[in-house]
């Protein structure tokens, strides 16, 4: 059975929201561990809001780009009731019976199953005991303003262990979580 993986870049007030503002932060070990992440993902799973802007972007990268193959070839499977057509490469709409597809999709998945972006597609997943794990790229920024991963109306509080964290350099860190067990 996958694993059910959420990736973030946060900055420091939670904001996850056109990580355009990473990109001064980018290194040789964030990109490492991206590739690691990647390598362990065997589907993706979106909002129609992140599908729509990587659908946008991956297909025009050339074989010059590393990820561009694996991320055109792998399974993707995306979150929406409004979308009509998924036209990036091996795509599949999840238009209802949500909690009950993700779950099928983990049970049929030898690996991860990934998570970019998709703050809302997180809260849902998380308020259903879906996640497995999350790995947040905290960024040495204060935002002020954007769309944040742990909404004021995310549901029941939860509690997360700390499974690993190191520094990445320039300031980001790297801190993985798991569910906590219940008690």
């Amino acid at each position: 059975m996958g694993r059910l993986v959420i990736s973030e870049f946060i900055s420091l007030d939670g904001v996850i929201d056109t990580p355009a503002w990473t990109a001064p932060y980018w290194n040789d070990d964030i990109a490492a561990f991206k590739g690691e992440e990647m390598g362990a993902a065997r589907a993706l799973l979106q909002g129609r809001v992140t599908y729509d802007g990587m659908a946008a972007a991956w297909p025009e990268r050339g074989d010059d780009d590393p990820g561009a193959a694996i991320m055109n070839s792998i399974p993707k499977f995306v979150v929406s009731t409004t979308l009509r057509e998924a036209t990036w490469n091996n795509s599949t709409i999840i238009r209802e019976h949500v909690v009950q597809e993700v779950q099928a999709l983990k049970e049929r998945t030898d690996g991860d199953v990934l998570v970019y972006g998709s703050g809302e597609l997180f809260r849902f997943l998380s308020a259903h005991g879906l996640v497995d794990a999350l790995n947040l790229l905290v960024y040495p920024v204060v935002l002020g303003e954007g769309k944040r991963l742990f909404a004021q109306s995310s549901g029941p509080a939860s509690a997360l262990t700390l499974t690993a964290s190191r520094p990445m350099g320039g300031g980001v860190m790297l801190l993985q979580y798991a569910p906590a067990p219940t008690l």
